[in-house]
């Protein structure tokens, strides 16, 4: 009888099926990091892992182990191109006796090799450079950052202390040993800078100004812009002695938000039924979560919330709340129509139909023709070109 091929060798082969994929995909595209995808163990950074099931009703994740599903389909869903999810509620699992996990927020994963390696390539790192990564997560994007670079030139910031410690193992247990830090990753590391490159595999409210001042003049930051509401897309700006400035990627990969700029508990105060002003509405709530209009309102109400609540008398109706400043908006639709009511100092539902009138008065445009310009004093994202239609981000 012969033996059972070993972990490591059957791992090889996945991997290399795995670049495979990434390069007809058009996500690998050097030479280069293919050679760190095929010599990265994921499975040393995801030994464990939790997966959706498509079980109906309440959202529930199952956990995936050698134990619980045998090695072969463990190394299989390891080196699938899928996001695993490693932490929930910011709390370590109990792996000694895992349970299927229902009404829980993910908060540490292992994103999905295709958008790792896009990010990567579209980083632009070379032999020499020195990056800055902030969410070190499980350690495989940064084990890829180290066969590429050398462990010497790669800094990662993690701000969860045990999901720090599991990378760190891994990593060493791979060979690699970059700087790792546990910290808020707004900060970056200054004890390194400068840095050539800067990537973020965590959502931000706006760009750190931290970051501009450790990464070189000519340098890259790449990073994921998003609000309360929704992810606002994938951006790559250019540093120069001003700030920064780029565009936004035609993608939209939603990364977790740092756990530093999480939505305040508090959704505010719910209106009472005679609050407000009402009118006809020109769009109605669908344009919460419908990919185009939903950036746009993610950029006219930046401070805002939504979620949906029985009014008058039964009927459903969405709620639009800004906790800071205490206004809102009700959205709800009728036979004979949208219609909003809202109140408070800042008119939410006036400001989102604007942005989404303005978007479609462009023609409905994909995210690659909005930029960003970063100052000392303000962020903005704009339409076009810088001196077309513009929107603050939160300071």
């Amino acid at each position: 009888m012969s033996a059972e091929p070993d972990t490591e060798a059957v791992a090889a082969g996945l991997r290399r099926r795995l670049a495979d994929q990434l390069e007809e995909g058009g996500r690998l595209r050097s030479h280069e990091w293919r050679s760190a995808v095929e010599a990265a163990p994921r499975h040393v950074f995801v030994p464990r892992f939790y997966r959706e099931t498509d079980a109906p009703g309440v959202t529930t994740w199952e956990p995936v182990t050698q134990e619980t599903v045998g090695r072969e389909e463990w190394l299989r869903l390891v080196y699938t191109d899928a996001t695993w999810v490693t932490q929930f509620d910011g709390r370590d699992i109990d792996w000694a006796d895992p349970k299927p996990i229902s009404n829980a927020v993910p908060t540490s994963s292992s994103t999905l090799p295709s958008l790792v390696v896009r990010m990567l390539e579209d980083l632009d790192a070379h032999e020499g450079m020195k990056v800055l990564e902030i969410g070190t997560g499980t350690g495989y994007s940064t084990a890829l950052m180290c066969h590429r670079l050398g462990s010497e030139s790669v800094t990662s910031v993690e701000t969860d202390e045990g999901v720090a410690r599991r990378a760190r193992a891994a990593l060493a247990g791979s060979g690699h040993t970059p700087h790792l830090l546990v910290g808020d990753g707004r900060a970056g590391c200054p004890g390194d800078a400068p840095y050539d490159r800067l990537i973020a595999t965590c959502g931000f409210r706006s760009i750190p100004p931290a970051w501009l001042e450790q990464v070189l003049p000519g340098g890259v930051v790449l990073t994921t812009l998003r609000g309360w509401m929704r992810s606002l897309g994938l951006v790559r700006l250019t540093v120069s002695g001003e700030g920064a400035s780029g565009w936004f990627s035609a993608d939209d990969p939603s990364f977790m938000i740092a756990r530093q700029q999480d939505a305040p508990e508090s959704l505010g105060t719910v209106p009472g039924p005679d609050d407000g002003t009402r009118r006809k509405a020109t769009y109605g709530p669908e344009v919460l979560t419908t990919s185009g209009p939903a950036f746009m309102a993610q950029l006219a109400a930046p401070q805002a919330r939504f979620f949906s609540l029985p009014v008058d008398g039964g009927q459903a109706g969405t709620f639009v709340l800004d906790s800071t400043t205490g206004s809102f908006a009700v959205l709800t639709v009728t036979d004979s129509g949208r219609q909003v009511r809202q109140g408070g100092p800042y008119r939410l539902w006036d400001a989102v139909e604007s942005a989404v009138a303005t978007w479609e008065e462009y023609g409905s445009p994909n995210r690659a023709v909005f930029g960003v310009t970063v100052s000392r004093n303000e962020q903005t994202v704009w339409l076009g070109n810088p001196n077309g239609p513009q929107w603050p981000l939160p300071s």
